[in-house]
């Protein structure tokens, strides 16, 4: 099975809610969320790299909330939660790269021309809040989701550091969301 299919897979079982079908057409259909990087230079920066990057997401809070830790703070979410908030968290990042090319000299000195990605954003309506945007356009997120998603890249985003914290103390899936995040970005996809 590839990671599409994987995709699908959990996708398919998991999430149940009103316009989930709608959405997954939009994003086998017209979206290029299963062929695009997950990143320009770092995690995932290859083709399919955010498919990939977003099963590693779910399967990192899928384990989170199944620890003993999760257990004892009472984290618990319904599968439907889950599997959305992980598999769509960075959803914006669909329809952002084209790949170009650029020179770089190889192991002899030799100038060659070499394929790379380009971020280009066609809506830069910054990062949690254009992945909530759109799923919104689909799905009906409950508030804890949408907060989730918005504040997923924790504090290394960019957002006002008190934000997050706030974030964080209020709806506990955004925490542990970013948690899983981390996870699979600094320790799964390194390199």
């Amino acid at each position: 099975m590839n990671v599409k299919e994987k995709f699908i897979e959990i996708y398919r079982n998991n999430i149940t809610r009103d316009g989930a079908e709608k959405l997954l057409e939009y994003l086998t259909g017209s979206s290029d969320f299963f062929t695009c990087p997950a990143s320009a230079r770092y995690h995932g920066a290859h083709e399919g790299g955010l498919c990939e990057h977003s099963i590693n997401v779910y399967e990192c809070l899928v384990k989170f909330l199944d620890s003993p830790q999760a257990k004892e703070l009472k984290f618990s979410y319904s599968a439907d939660t889950v599997a959305t908030v992980s598999l769509l968290h960075d959803l914006c990042k669909a329809g952002c790269y084209k790949v170009s090319t650029r020179n770089v000299k190889d192991e002899k000195g030799v100038w060659r021309s070499v394929p790379y990605y380009e971020f280009s954003d066609p809506m830069p309506y910054g990062h949690g809040e254009k992945s909530v945007y759109i799923l919104s356009g689909f799905i009906r997120l409950t508030r804890e989701e949408a907060f989730a998603i918005r504040y997923h890249m924790g504090f290394s985003g960019i957002e006002e550091k008190r934000d997050i914290g706030a974030a964080f103390q209020m709806y506990p899936l955004a925490f542990a969301l970013s948690h899983a995040d981390m996870i699979a970005t600094y320790y799964l996809e390194k390199g």
